[in-house]
């Protein structure tokens, strides 16, 4: 065939477009778009999470999260020079929060003799009021010659019903059963018939099935076991005073103010002047009530700031700053080398050590054990990506969260001596990581070792304080959570506080 002809044929032929689509790199705005980050992952869970749990609480508390700079406090390391540190710190407008404690607490002092003084005179005037009419009641019983048989009567079933009681013994009573005994603060006591209470603590996760994952606890598994868990009654005991260290010298800033803390320098002895840290996290620290020659246990320490907050009061005779991982545990010694680097006798005070807290075995030779567990990280996984814990490849780490959690604080309260205190403590805000957890460990310590523990509400002794922390009982049966707000960013932190009976 010649060229001539090929060339016709061509021009009759039909070309046909084959559409072609190139895919655009990873970086390119479109796949960015589409692309689902772990933060917007977590925001999705508490979104759907929380709003059932904290109501109409929750646009605000959320609000605050995702605010870009959470608040601060600075604690001022006493083996720097420590009253140049409190003027500079002073002279930024920073208060001291023991300070504050104090002047609050004697102004609700203050307040609350006001209204006694109150009550009293209103009773008084009453009962002048009043004094006529009883006089004349008076005058017709005592001409009549006999007594009222009714209150003879009431007083006899009163003196009846002290003696038969006096000697009833002490028993582990359920919930239910006990409402009506009047010895228990009802408001703390959350009634599993109640839908709104119990469903929210199966919505931390869905429970659905995944391969490859046979081995990890549903969520509606906890639910079941929460559920029966909540037939134990523990004794739940108002706190009334906070117990704040002499030497803890902690400096914020009022509500409102943002100021931001500018980085500590080294002093005079080369360690640094102030730690900072979210002001949430003093909270567990002073739960502890540290005293002279205790013997405390930080079972999950890194990064150190709480093991450096119980250093800073000056009173242990013995710390032990535990973690799990080399790394974790370094991230300990580093805080230490930074604010102590072999001041003072500490050096043989303070001893570090790695180890499973679920392991940890030293029986009776700690009567203050901190346990800060791993949590959701609530604040930290709206914000950071990296080594987010609403990773694909976590999420099994995180369905198993709350039974890791559960194990950690049960061996803890096997270990601490009798009379000892275990404060408990997250920075979530899930229902099943707090109060779900604490309500099976005390469960699984009664049915393991007959131990007996009562739990403090330190709410009243936390009362001075409401200036400073939007602290709440919402919705908690044993401990406060702190909620984050816009005006004192701290938190969130939840703590409870365990004393060991028997």
């Amino acid at each position: 065939m010649s060229i001539v002809s090929f060339t016709s044929q061509l021009k009759h032929l039909k070309v046909v477009k084959v559409p072609y689509r190139f895919k655009h790199k990873d970086t390119h705005w479109s796949v960015v778009k589409k692309t689902k980050t772990h933060t917007t992952k977590a925001l999705e869970h508490f979104d759907d999470f929380y709003d059932t749990v904290y109501g109409r609480l929750w646009p605000d508390v959320r609000t605050a999260l995702l605010a870009k700079n959470n608040k601060y406090m600075a604690v001022v390391n006493n083996f720097s020079d420590t009253d140049r540190i409190a003027e500079t710190l002073e002279n930024s407008g920073a208060i001291n929060l023991r300070a504050i404690y104090k002047a609050q607490r004697q102004l609700l002092k203050s307040l609350e003799r006001e209204k006694a003084n109150q009550r009293k005179l209103n009773n008084l005037n009453k009962g002048i009021d009043e004094f006529p009419a009883a006089s004349e009641q008076s005058l017709q019983v005592q001409s009549s010659g006999f007594p009222d048989s009714t209150d003879s009567k009431d007083e006899t079933e009163e003196d009846s019903m002290y003696s038969n009681n006096s000697a009833v013994p002490a028993e582990l009573l359920s919930i239910a059963g006990s409402e009506s005994s009047g010895n228990l603060d009802l408001d703390r006591i959350i009634n599993p018939q109640n839908e709104l209470s119990m469903s929210s603590l199966h919505q931390y996760v869905p429970a659905t099935q995944l391969k490859g994952m046979e081995d990890y606890i549903l969520e509606s598994e906890h639910y079941d076991y929460y559920k029966r868990g909540s037939d134990l009654s523990i004794k739940v005991e108002k706190q009334r005073k906070l117990n704040f260290p002499e030497y803890l010298n902690i400096y914020t800033f009022e509500e409102e103010n943002d100021t931001r803390f500018s980085s500590p320098r080294k002093g005079s002895t080369g360690v640094l002047d102030y730690y900072l840290l979210d002001g949430g996290s003093i909270l567990p620290v002073l739960a502890l009530d540290l005293r002279p020659n205790d013997h405390v246990l930080d079972m999950c320490a890194a990064p150190g700031g709480k093991t450096l907050i119980t250093l800073q009061t000056l009173l242990p005779d013995l710390i032990v700053a535990n973690d799990t991982t080399f790394s974790r545990v370094n991230r300990i010694k580093n805080v230490i080398d930074q604010y102590l680097d072999g001041m003072g006798q500490w050096d043989k005070k303070l001893v570090i050590s790695q180890n499973d807290a679920r392991a940890i075995g030293e029986q009776d030779k700690f009567n203050k054990i901190l346990v800060d567990v791993p949590c959701t990280t609530d604040r930290h996984s709206l914000h950071e990506n990296d080594n987010n814990i609403f990773k694909p490849s976590r999420i099994k780490e995180r369905l198993q969260l709350p039974e890791m959690q559960t194990e950690i604080l049960l061996n803890a309260l096997k270990i601490i001596r009798p009379g000892g205190t275990v404060v408990y403590s997250t920075c979530s805000l899930s229902p099943i990581q707090n109060d779900g957890v604490v309500q099976m460990a005390l469960k699984k310590s009664w049915e393991e070792t007959n131990s007996i523990f009562i739990v403090k509400n330190m709410s009243p002794s936390l009362h001075p304080l409401k200036c400073i922390y939007n602290l709440s009982r919402h919705g908690l049966k044993y401990g406060q959570v702190l909620l984050p707000s816009l005006g004192n960013n701290f938190g969130p932190m939840y703590f409870c506080k365990i004393i060991k009976v028997r």
